[in-house]
């Protein structure tokens, strides 16, 4: 299915929103990994739309001692697949992520 066609302005105003979710996603990550905010903080605002649409990959390798390896060591360990985000993780999963991360 080929993408829609979009004005400039719906092009421009598209383009503008993408900047803002990636900048508030790289605050989020900057803060986790100078210690600024816990993970916990973070996974209770889950509902926050720009928070929930975050890889839990990309979430857990922005905190500290968490490189490429160990992330993924842990998300097999819970059972989270590699592309899931933060907003698609069951109660279970969630829980479990909290506790490896406490």
């Amino acid at each position: 299915m080929p993408a829609p066609t979009m004005t400039p302005e719906q092009r421009a105003a598209a383009l503008e929103k993408a900047r803002v979710v990636r900048a508030k996603r790289s605050e989020i990550t900057n803060k986790l990994a100078m210690g600024l905010t816990t993970p916990a903080e973070v996974l209770d605002q889950i509902d926050d739309p720009i928070i929930g649409r975050m890889k839990v990959k990309a979430f857990v390798n922005a905190l500290p001692g968490f490189g490429k390896v160990k992330t993924e060591k842990l998300m097999e360990e819970l059972g989270i697949p590699a592309e899931r985000r933060l907003q698609g993780l069951g109660s279970n999963q969630m829980a479990a992520l909290k506790a490896a991360l406490s």
